[in-house]
Formats: structure tokens, C-alpha cells, sequence
């Protein structure tokens, strides 16, 4: 589970920083992609017995791996942030009709406590979604392999 969730850590990294920096509104879907995905691997992996232990193991492997995209999203909300601006912030609500009210303090403040919100959020999904991942690889091949087989003696003259 450690392991699984590490490594979707890594690639929800690289997949938040990415998404920060092209369309912000993306990060809950990675989250949801990678906290299913590495739910699943999770599971796959450690070959729970039954499926609260699959959708334990698969929630954990969730919330670690966003817990890594976390992390991206906040470094890609900075570099965004320089990139964009509170002028360019600014500007873009004066072209949409919104008011804006702050100056580089506020912007700040907003888009670093709003990346940060939408993280948690992400997180919490994340989790949500693991589990159901691992709940998943528990229905697709959980139930399919074979319990361990109990080896008995028969004692002669029986």
C-alpha cells in the first residue's frame, strides 16, 4: 500500500504541477484519477481477503498519492501566480465583469488559500476514489482467486 501510494504520490506530483498550470479547475480530476488508480494497484498488490480490506488499502494508497499532488498543485498555484499576476488578475475580471477589489497581498492570499482548499478537496477525494479502486480490483479479481486450501491429514484405519 506504502509502496502503490509513493508512487502515485510521484505521478500526481508531475500531473498536478502540470494541471495547475494549464487549467487550475482540472486538479479534482487528477485527483480522482490517481487516487482510483493507485486504490486499484494498491489492492492489486497486496491481495486483500476481503473487500473492507481492499477498500481500506486502496483509500489509504489514495490518500497518500494525493497527498503528492498536493504538494504539485501548490508549486504549480506559485508558479502560476507569478505568471499570471495581480495585474493580470486584475485584468482578466475587469474583461469578465467581476469586480475586483485587493491588491498583491489579496491576490496572494487568494490564490494560495483557494489552491490550498481545492487540495484538501482533492485529498479527500482521492481517498474516496482509492477506495473505490480497490474495492473495483476486489469485485474484478479479488472474489476470483482461490481461497488457501487447508491441508488435512487422514489418519489410517479411519
Amino acid at each position: 500500500m506504502v509502496k502503490a501510494g509513493l508512487i502515485g504520490a510521484a505521478i500526481g506530483f508531475v500531473l498536478a504541477i502540470v494541471a495547475t498550470l494549464l487549467l487550475p479547475f482540472c486538479d479534482p480530476c487528477v485527483a480522482m484519477l490517481v487516487g482510483a488508480g493507485i486504490g486499484f494497484l494498491a489492492a492489486a498488490w497486496e491481495r486483500p481477503a476481503d473487500q473492507g480490506s481492499s477498500a481500506g488499502a486502496g483509500a489509504k494508497a489514495g490518500a497518500i498519492a494525493t497527498a503528492g499532488s498536493l504538494l504539485g498543485q501548490m508549486i504549480g498555484a506559485v508558479i502560476n501566480g507569478f505568471l499570471v499576476g495581480p495585474q493580470g488578475a486584475a485584468e482578466l475580471a475587469r474583461q469578465l465583469g467581476l469586480p475586483y477589489r485587493g491588491g498583491p497581498r489579496m491576490y496572494w492570499a487568494y490564490n494560495i488559500g483557494g489552491n490550498c482548499l481545492c487540495g484538501l478537496f482533492g485529498l479527500l477525494l482521492g481517498a474516496a476514489l482509492g477506495a473505490v479502486g480497490g474495492l473495483l480490483w476486489y469485485q474484478i479479481r479479488g472474489q476470483k482467486s482461490e481461497p488457501p486450501t487447508e491441508v488435512t491429514e487422514r489418519v489410517e484405519g479411519e
